[in-house]
């Protein structure tokens, strides 16, 4: 991936990310380009993306409650 940092946006191939599910509730898994992660809102955890290789591991996956509370307003779902 040595195209400059331009490919941070689109790390998963569309075809991959229709192959890949949730390892625990073995639901579908949305891809968040701004912070290269995959989510599972089933589960409400989001998988990290490392050299874009999915970690699909539960014990390394960001629990989205955590994400709501610490952002600081970063997602949309502002009070």
């Amino acid at each position: 991936m040595a195209d400059g940092g331009r490919s941070g946006r689109r790390l998963i191939e569309p075809k991959l990310l229709e192959l890949l599910v949730c390892p625990l509730t073995k639901g579908p898994l949305k891809w968040d380009p701004e912070r290269a992660e995959l989510v599972s809102a089933k589960a409400r955890l989001a998988y990290p993306v490392r050299d874009g290789v999915p970690v699909l591991l539960p014990s390394e996956a960001r629990p989205l409650d955590a994400d709501q509370e610490q952002s600081g307003g970063h997602r949309k779902h502002l009070p």
